[in-house]
């Protein structure tokens, strides 16, 4: 299972919109969705009618400021299953010229049924 992504940064991503600091680069929790999106978009194809996945553990380095306007590419690749539980490596690129690595991880989510998940709450 893999899948990537293609984000642009916009002011409303920045840490600085997101009150994760006060500069207006790509904010931590913003690069945490887009990865978390990432591993959605791979376990969606395998997932049966009427089941989801949810996220349990993320282990994420944030390595590298984006600027607003900066195109960002989200991968995320299974590297382990077992039964209802997914881990994922992640990691975020830069786009155009340098491709440089703006983060390098972790995800871990566990597929439930999305009914039965919402009852017990």
């Amino acid at each position: 299972m893999e899948s990537t992504l293609r984000f642009t940064v916009t002011d409303a991503d920045t840490a600085a919109a997101l009150g994760s600091g006060s500069l207006p680069v790509l904010g931590t929790p913003r690069l945490l969705a887009w990865c978390e999106a990432a591993t959605c978009a791979a376990i969606e194809p395998v997932l049966a009618e009427g089941a989801t996945s949810v996220g349990t553990r993320v282990s994420v380095e944030h390595l590298l400021a984006s600027a607003v306007g900066q195109e960002v590419e989200v991968t995320a690749s299974s590297v382990y299953a077992d039964g209802r539980l997914h881990r994922f490596t992640v990691a975020a690129r830069h786009l155009g010229g340098n491709g440089k690595v703006v983060a390098s991880g972790e995800v871990t989510r566990v597929v439930v049924d999305a009914e039965r998940f919402l009852s017990r709450l």
